[in-house]
């Protein structure tokens, strides 16, 4: 064998009696070299795979610690501004103040007229409503005292009707016309023929979705305010009955000249009221019986000159005004 093989067998193992290499003496050799290398490789990668998990562990703490950290951030930053929102801002020295609104933009001067103003309606409401509340409630010892000033501020305007709420509401139709005496530019008398306000009321009402308080209830509340306020022969009883009848003359000239009853240069001399009144019909089921003849009431002629003076200077003076 040449040198190298000889080498060759130095290295892998002892050799036999013929010279060459014995194989079990190789083989253990082998062995050997591969059972000390293989616990030597198990604990070399075994200790790679705990510093990986170390590793890994490490940066799984180092991640949510930021993540915590950011979030406690995070929430510093907005309690920081929510705190900042609430407090009030601090004004500038270098900025001019910001400008008043509202009161308190006025001048004293003009604060104190405008208190006063506020405080003379609050007084004025009040009493509005105390004197309605009085002229309502049942009989006491201010209405007994006070009772013709209450009457005074409450009629007709403000006069309260609860006939919706009593045990017997209004089982009637009432009609009320009106004709007049009017003198032409000729100097002739004519009289008009019956103008139904009632029915003119009604049909101004009706279909309207939003019909006017004028429409609805002033010819009606101001025939039964007369009613109330005269006796069976139309006579009037006190300053209330003298009151209705100036308010309804008043009422019939305006119905007069807006219907075009007087004409052209025509003056209204004197007006005449009357009421037709029918029973409504009661249902079927009730039984009850009454009469549908209807009543005709009729009022004897009012002279119309104190008006018609101040019709006259109510026109000069929007003519005037007009000029």
């Amino acid at each position: 064998m040449d040198a190298y093989d000889k080498g060759s067998g130095a290295r892998q193992g002892q050799a036999g009696p013929d010279g060459e290499a014995d194989p079990a003496d190789t083989g253990g050799s082998a062995g050997a070299t591969d059972s000390a290398e293989r616990p030597a490789a198990e604990g070399t990668a075994g200790a790679a795979r705990a510093t990986g998990a170390a590793a890994a562990s490490g940066a799984a703490g180092r991640s949510e610690g930021a993540v915590v950290t950011a979030r406690e951030e995070a929430a510093s930053e907005e309690a920081a501004a929510e705190e900042a929102a609430a407090a009030p801002a601090a004004q500038d020295p270098g900025q001019p103040p910001a400008p008043r609104t509202g009161v308190a933009a006025l001048s004293p001067r003009y604060q104190v007229g405008a208190v006063v103003a506020l405080a003379v309606v609050a007084v004025a409401v009040c009493a509005h409503l105390g004197l309605v509340f009085l002229h309502v409630a049942p009989s006491n010892t201010l209405t007994k005292q006070h009772g013709s000033a209450v009457d005074e501020w409450v009629f007709p305007e403000f006069e309260q009707n609860w006939k919706l709420f009593a045990p017997n509401p209004l089982q009637q139709n009432v009609s009320v016309q009106v004709r007049a005496e009017v003198s032409t530019a000729g100097g002739e008398i004519r009289t008009t023929r019956w103008y139904d306000l009632s029915a003119e009321d009604g049909r101004a009402i009706d279909g309207n979705l939003l019909p006017s308080h004028t429409q609805q209830n002033e010819l009606r509340r101001a025939w039964d305010f007369f009613v109330a306020s005269h006796d069976s022969e139309d006579r009037p009883v006190g300053l209330r009955g003298t009151l209705a009848e100036t308010y309804l003359r008043r009422i019939a000239l305006l119905r007069l000249d807006r219907d075009g009853a007087v004409g052209s240069g025509g003056v209204v001399e004197r007006v005449q009221y009357r009421s037709r009144t029918t029973n409504v019909e009661p249902p079927p089921w009730s039984g009850e019986k009454v009469s549908g003849r209807p009543t005709v009431r009729e009022l004897p002629w009012w002279s119309v000159a104190a008006e018609n003076r101040g019709a006259k200077a109510g026109r000069a003076a929007r003519e005037g005004g007009a000029a």
